[in-house]
């Protein structure tokens, strides 16, 4: 039972804003960048004067130059209180949300653009982009003297090490992509819509065994920015406010180490429990959770570490149908990273803020008076969590 305290959000998320998501070659991640954040500021129909902070957020994998500061003159910026380049792996979206909402609730900001732009997907592919060393473990060059190359070989680990745990197999998989996949049916900014068969499924080829093609992100060219602003002044918009009550960050240690867990017990329940404790409450708060989930495995993972369900039960959990349409728990209801499309962080804080403005359309959940955004980097070892709400007061 939830003995959440009154709670009164200092900020909001009021603008939304997107460039087109695209598979193709073209445009940089410094031009998608300023697509969406004009979107953004537009979606709250301010003037650009108005801006007084930018943060930005690019892919791990690429240099600083991709997204520079420099942004803030492509963008005709005026003076700026706040402005960074927030690293932080998959983390960083949600990283960049609270430190805007910790400026503006110490007076610092009033509004706070946060951007995250990315274009993998080049004349090769967008495999080629992801087909390199990420040191996925943690020890300095073992990956690649191994031959664990991508983060598809990292959470190819995770997933063994899940069935030789609980006794789960590839079914459990197919179940959590299967139910990404009819949520982005409803969706129709998603890439992938038709249903996920399990012929279609198995007969995948192999990425890295166990994880098979369509337990995989699908990557698009693209960038999201939100803008965020003083809860006071957030209800002057267009659009509803999405108010921001508590955040959580986790970052697991030398887990490595024999007698951890790092495959299965990541770095969630730190954060989970940080932001619970914020506000007091249980996981019982989350009508629908938005999952930073690149891989099926990873919602597997989220919802036993987040507190969701006892370890080993989360596969169950799907199968029943309660993370799907019309089930007790909606999880990734624009199609996650898997069916929809994958921009890393900012993801799953677009489904979330759609979620809580009740802009869903065919897929908007019966209950949002709060929703769990989350986000991580590395092998499930850098996390952060927001609350989304369309209440002021919880």
């Amino acid at each position: 039972m939830n003995t959440l305290r009154k709670n009164s959000a200092k900020a909001a998320i009021t603008g939304l804003g997107e460039s087109a998501f695209s598979r193709k070659p073209g445009s940089t991640p410094r031009v998608l960048a300023v697509e969406a954040c004009l979107a953004a500021v537009a979606d709250r129909a301010i003037d650009m004067s108005a801006i007084d902070g930018l943060l930005l957020n690019r892919s791990p994998i690429e240099d600083g130059s991709v997204l520079p500061l420099h942004l803030k003159r492509d963008l005709c910026l005026g003076d700026l209180s706040l402005l960074a380049s927030i690293e932080a792996e998959g983390s960083s979206a949600i990283q960049m949300i609270q430190y805007a909402s910790a400026a503006i609730a110490a007076g610092t900001a009033t509004n706070v653009l946060c951007v995250f732009a990315d274009a993998p997907v080049g004349a090769a592919g967008a495999g080629a982009s992801y087909s390199i060393s990420m040191d996925m473990t943690g020890l300095p060059g073992w990956d690649e003297w191994n031959g664990l190359i991508g983060a598809t070989s990292g959470f190819a680990l995770s997933a063994q090490r899940y069935f030789h745990l609980h006794g789960a197999d590839s079914h459990t998989l197919y179940a959590s992509a299967a139910a990404d996949r009819e949520w982005a049916s409803h969706n129709p900014k998603a890439f992938l819509r038709d249903p996920l068969s399990e012929d279609e499924y198995f007969n995948s080829r192999w990425i890295v065994e166990p994880l098979r093609l369509f337990d995989c992100a699908y990557p698009v060219n693209g960038a999201v920015a939100v803008l965020v602003s003083a809860a006071q002044d957030a209800e002057d918009g267009p659009n509803p406010p999405v108010y921001l009550h508590a955040f959580g960050q986790g970052h697991s240690g030398a887990r490595h180490f024999a007698g951890n867990e790092p495959e299965t017990l990541t770095g969630a329940e730190i954060a989970a429990r940080t932001l619970l404790n914020g506000i007091g409450a249980t996981p019982a708060l989350f009508d629908y959770c938005e999952f930073y989930a690149p891989f099926s495995i990873s919602t597997i993972l989220s919802l036993e570490n987040y507190g969701l369900c006892q370890p080993g039960e989360a596969g169950e959990m799907i199968a029943s149908g309660a993370t799907r349409p019309g089930g007790q728990l909606p999880i990734n209801t624009g199609g996650g990273h898997l069916s929809s499309y994958y921009l890393q962080g900012m993801t799953p804080v677009h489904e979330a803020v759609i979620q809580a403005r009740g802009h869903g359309g065919e897929r908007q959940v019966p209950n949002n008076d709060v929703g769990l955004a989350t986000g991580f980097g590395g092998r499930m070892e850098y996390h952060a969590a927001m609350t989304v709400s369309p209440h002021r007061q919880l």
